[in-house]
């Protein structure tokens, strides 16, 4: 008989069920805890997490340790994808030096050489300028790595962006100067102020490296080392004194390269194809124009070496060695710029 059935039948026939309904209704309700009242000790208290761990691998799918299993495959095989894509951009990179080597001197060194090769005083002022230019570059990039890591470059980025760019330049035409007229048998000043002109070349660069990755300034460093050295080949092997008269060409083009990257400072945000020929032309153009730099000084160092064999200058490869130093850094820098601006369009 239902509750509302036994309400209906009067009041002291649901006085004398009261006992009955309450004892069925605590029957039903689940055990509850006062704050009274102990919590009873289980007999298999350490049996608990067993008891979950057997529960949580019933649970589990079947081919969970396979998944595990093959992606600790997939981790083994990592480092040997790494080894072939690095030997893949290695190849790539051989590669390309060679087909511009190749297509460099088929182009530009038509007429080779007419005194038998070249002479062993040219060769060795070449090779000293070219060791040079190297220890120089390793010290820009040693500079620039330890400025990025002290946090100097950061510090130079959040101050004064003129005061930085016109105290660089100072420092970097003063050091330049300096090292050129020093006599070069002042070995301890001409060093001195020659390793300072590279310190000042890395201030140039550390922002650039900061922000690229390692890779990416990998690649940068190949390409620049296969453009300059498929022209300075070429420069080597051609015919004497036959690229010397293009210095007054490429003084006028660095001229229009050096506006170019200055249009952004003068031309407004709203004409955008004319700052993008503007940053074309200081890319693509300062390749050009600093590529025939190379070309120009390395016929440069021979005629130096070919004066100072009959006496009438000294023989100084450390400034022979500044003009390719600043041929290597303007390719270098545009090298990144591209590179970044292919990768961002990738994304």
């Amino acid at each position: 008989m239902s509750f509302t059935i036994t309400m209906r039948q009067g009041p002291a026939r649901l006085a004398s069920r009261l006992p009955q309904l309450t004892k069925s209704s605590f029957r039903t309700v689940a055990p509850t805890r006062s704050f009274h009242q102990s919590t009873p000790k289980s007999a298999n208290f350490f049996t608990s997490r067993t008891t979950v761990a057997s529960t949580l691998l019933r649970s589990a799918p079947k081919n969970a340790f396979a998944q595990s299993s093959r992606t600790y495959m997939q981790q083994t095989q990592a480092p040997a994808a790494d080894s072939a894509s690095t030997v893949r951009r290695l190849l790539t990179g051989g590669a390309i030096f060679g087909g511009t080597l190749i297509g460099i001197n088929a182009l530009f060194n038509r007429e080779t050489r007419e005194d038998g090769g070249m002479p062993p005083h040219e060769r060795q002022y070449l090779n000293s300028t070219f060791i040079h230019t190297g220890i120089g570059i390793g010290i820009i990039g040693l500079t620039a790595r330890q400025m990025v890591q002290s946090g100097f470059v950061y510090r130079l980025m959040v101050t004064n962006p003129w005061a930085v760019a016109i105290g660089g330049l100072a420092l970097s035409f003063g050091t330049m100067l300096g090292t050129r007229n020093i006599d070069p048998d002042n070995y301890v000043p001409k060093y001195a102020l020659w390793t300072a002109f590279n310190a000042t070349q890395a201030a140039f660069v550390a922002p650039l490296v900061a922000f690229a990755p390692g890779a990416l300034i990998a690649r940068a460093g190949l390409y620049t080392l296969a453009m300059m050295g498929s022209i300075s080949f070429v420069g080597a092997t051609a015919k004497q004194e036959k690229y010397m008269y293009i210095g007054g060409p490429l003084l006028a083009g660095a001229a229009i390269v050096a506006v170019s990257g200055l249009a952004p400072l003068v031309i407004p945000a709203t004409a955008a194809r004319t700052l993008a020929l503007s940053e074309n032309l200081w890319l693509y153009g300062g390749l050009a124009v600093f590529g025939g730099f190379t070309l120009y000084d390395v016929q440069k160092i021979l005629y130096h070496a070919r004066l100072a064999e009959r006496g009438i200058i000294k023989k100084d490869p450390v400034n022979e060695s500044i003009s390719l130093e600043l041929d290597f850094l303007n390719i270098f820098m545009r090298m990144v710029q591209i590179l970044m601006m292919q990768q961002n369009r990738r994304k």
